[in-house]
C-alpha cells in the first residue's frame, strides 16, 4: 500500500467522525470514592465488591514483579474497560462506564496472560439508556463506531488479499501484504480485545503461547513466511484468519454494538501503550521487522479516538487539546523519518538511540492522552 494511500485513508476515516477468584477478598460496597486495586503476582485485592450504575474509577497499583493488566468484564467476557502494561511499582487509573445493573467480573492479569485472577463486582441502580448521554457524548460514540466499522471493512479486504497470496504460494506478495492488512487491525485492536478470546486468535505472539495452546493468526503466518516456509497447516491457519476477522466484523456491525465515550479515551491510551511496551523493543513483529507499520497504525487509531472526543476536550480543557495536537504532530514527524517507498524501513535497521527518541515522543504524547479519560468522565 502506498504511503499516500495510507495517509488519505486515515484522514478519510477520521473525517467520518464528528470531530480465578483465588487471591481475591470480599470487601464493602463502593462509595463515590475511587476503588483501589492492589495487584501482586498471585493476588488481586479490590477495595469494593459492588457499586452503582454509571462511571466507576479504579486506581490500580502493581506491587508484584510482573507487568500486569486490569480488566472489567461483562457477561461473555466482553471487556467494558481495561488498563494494560502496568509495570511493577506503578499505579494506573481506569474509568469505566457500567450502564446496566448486573454482575461483572474484575480481573488482574499478572504477566498479561491467561484468564487472570478474578472476582465478581455487583452493580445496582437504574440502567442508563443512550438518551442519558449528552449530545456531545452521543456524537462521539456514534462517530467512533463508524470509524471502527470502516476499519473492519478495510481489514476484511486486505486480509483476504493477504490470505489469497499465502494460499497461492506467492511468498513475496504475501510478505508485502502482511503489514498492510495488519494496519487496519492495529488501529482498532482495543475494540477487538473486547470480544473474549478474539484478540489472541488474531494477534498472539509465539513468545506468549501457553502450554498446549493452539497458535493461529497473523504472527503464526508471519513465522511461516519469514522463517520456516509454508507448513502443512499454513493454508488452514490462513483460512481461520479470515473466519476470525469475519467474526470481528459481525460483532462491530451488530445493531446492539455500542461504545461508551470513556472507553474511547481508554482505547486512545491503550493504543499508545501498545507501542511503548512490546512494540518499541521490536518484540511484536519479531520475524518480519515490520514494527513501524504497526507503530503508525497505533498512532492513527489513537488520533482517531481523540478526534471523536475533540469537541469535549476543546470545551473542557482547551490547553490539553492543544498539547495533544502538538504531541501527535511531533510523533508523526518522528515516524516520517523512517518512511521508505510504499511503507517504512525494517525495524531491525533502527538503532537504539533512534528507538529511544521514538520512545520519548510516545511517552510525551501518552502523558497528555492519559488525561482524556478524566476529562470525558466529567463531561
Amino acid at each position: 500500500m502506498k504511503t499516500t494511500r495510507r495517509t488519505s485513508f486515515a484522514l478519510a476515516s477520521v473525517a467520518l467522525l464528528p470531530l480465578a477468584l483465588a487471591g481475591c477478598t470480599e470487601k464493602s460496597t463502593a462509595s463515590t470514592d475511587d476503588i483501589t486495586v492492589t495487584a501482586n503476582d498471585d493476588t488481586c485485592d479490590v477495595s469494593a465488591d459492588s457499586g452503582t450504575t454509571g462511571n466507576s474509577t479504579f486506581q490500580v497499583t502493581n506491587n508484584g514483579t510482573k507487568v500486569t493488566e486490569f480488566y472489567v468484564f461483562a457477561e461473555g467476557d466482553r471487556a467494558m474497560g481495561e488498563v494494560e502494561n502496568i509495570g511493577p511499582g506503578l499505579t494506573r487509573q481506569l474509568i469505566v462506564s457500567l450502564p446496566d445493573a448486573g454482575t461483572y467480573q474484575l480481573a488482574c492479569k499478572p504477566g498479561m496472560v491467561g484468564d487472570g485472577i478474578r472476582q465478581e463486582f455487583t452493580v445496582t441502580g437504574d440502567s442508563m439508556s443512550a438518551s442519558d448521554e449528552s449530545g456531545q457524548l452521543a456524537e462521539a460514540a456514534d462517530g467512533y463506531r463508524r470509524y471502527i466499522r470502516s476499519q473492519v471493512v478495510a481489514l476484511q479486504d486486505t486480509t483476504q488479499q493477504f490470505v489469497d497470496a499465502v494460499k497461492a504460494g506467492n511468498i513475496d506478495q504475501a510478505k508485502a501484504l502482511f503489514p498492510v492488512s495488519r494496519t487496519y487491525y492495529e488501529r482498532i485492536e482495543p475494540e477487538a480485545e473486547s470480544f473474549g478470546e478474539l484478540d489472541p486468535k488474531l494477534d498472539l505472539r509465539e513468545a506468549d503461547l501457553e502450554p498446549g495452546q493452539e497458535w493461529t493468526g497473523f504472527h503464526r503466518l508471519e513465522k511461516d513466511l519469514w522463517v520456516t516456509g509454508p507448513q502443512p497447516d499454513t493454508n488452514a491457519i490462513a483460512d481461520q484468519l479470515v473466519v476470525d476477522v469475519q467474526y470481528l466484523a459481525d460483532q462491530v456491525n451488530a445493531e446492539d454494538y455500542t461504545i461508551d465515550p470513556t472507553k474511547i479515551a481508554g482505547d486512545a491510551q491503550g493504543l499508545l501503550d501498545e507501542i511503548s511496551t512490546s512494540k518499541i523493543t521490536g518484540e511484536e513483529d519479531i520475524f518480519s521487522h515490520t514494527d513501524l507499520w504497526d507503530f503508525q497504525a497505533n498512532v492513527d487509531g489513537s488520533q482517531a479516538a481523540v478526534a471523536a472526543l475533540q469537541p469535549i476536550i476543546d470545551e473542557r480543557n482547551p490547553e490539553l487539546a492543544a498539547n495533544i495536537t502538538q504531541r501527535f504532530a511531533d510523533l508523526d514527524a518522528e515516524l516520517a523519518q523512517y518512511r521508505q517507498g510504499d511503507g517504512f524501513v525494517f525495524y531491525d535497521t533502527v538503532n537504539e538511540q533512534q528507538r529511544q527518541e521514538l520512545s520519548r515522543k510516545i511517552d510525551a504524547l501518552s502523558a497528555e492522552v492519559s488525561q482524556v479519560q478524566g476529562v470525558v468522565a466529567g463531561a
